[in-house]
Order: C-alpha cells, then structure tokens, then sequence
C-alpha cells in the first residue's frame, strides 16, 4: 500500500470518527435498578441528563436504598454508554487496517 492510499484511509477514519463521535453526543441511553424504581439517562459520553424516581421508591425511613438504587442506575447508564461508544467507535475503524498506517501515525 502507498503512502497516498494509506492517507486516504486515515483520513475515511478520522471522518468516520467524527461522525461517530457525534452520533454518541447525541444519543442518550437510560439504565435503571429496583425493577424499574429508578432510572438514570446519561448521554453516550457519560453526561447524565435525568433522574426519574418512582414515588413508591421514597420512604423517608430508608433513604440509603433509594441512595443505592439511584447510583445504581447511574452506572447501568454509564455501562450502556460505554458499550455504545464502543460500538460506534468500532464500527468506524471497521475496515481500516491500522498495522498499515504505522509508517504514517508513528
């Protein structure tokens, strides 16, 4: 491969990147704990956008569960953000042989 071909495919990656990078920003992905009680939605780069709290999940006599329910979902949601960057980032170097681009990124 030359070197006009190997910058070619950088460049096909960089704009796939950006464009997945982008897709992540802007999808937002929810994880929840206690069946349901608490959900946590986060964006795909881990910005937590909400906290919905069922009513029947507050009791004023055990305030450490709902503690524990509410982190809990915060990082169900931060798991499927990550798988998600994951996927997005993975499908944009899909393709891409990185072996060969050494000569020009190293």
């Amino acid at each position: 491969m030359n070197q006009q071909q190997m910058l070619r495919q950088v460049q096909q990656m960089q704009a796939a990147m950006q464009q997945a990078q982008a897709e992540i920003a802007a999808t937002e992905v929810s994880g929840s704990a206690g069946g349901g009680m608490v959900t946590a939605t986060v964006t795909g780069n881990g910005d937590l956008k909400a906290i919905k709290i069922d009513p029947g999940a507050v009791d004023p006599d055990d305030v450490e569960m709902l503690e524990d329910l509410v982190v809990a979902a915060v990082n169900e949601a931060l798991r499927a953000a990550q798988a998600l960057q994951s996927e997005k980032m993975g499908a944009a170097t899909q393709g891409i042989d990185l072996g060969s681009l050494g000569g020009l990124l190293g």
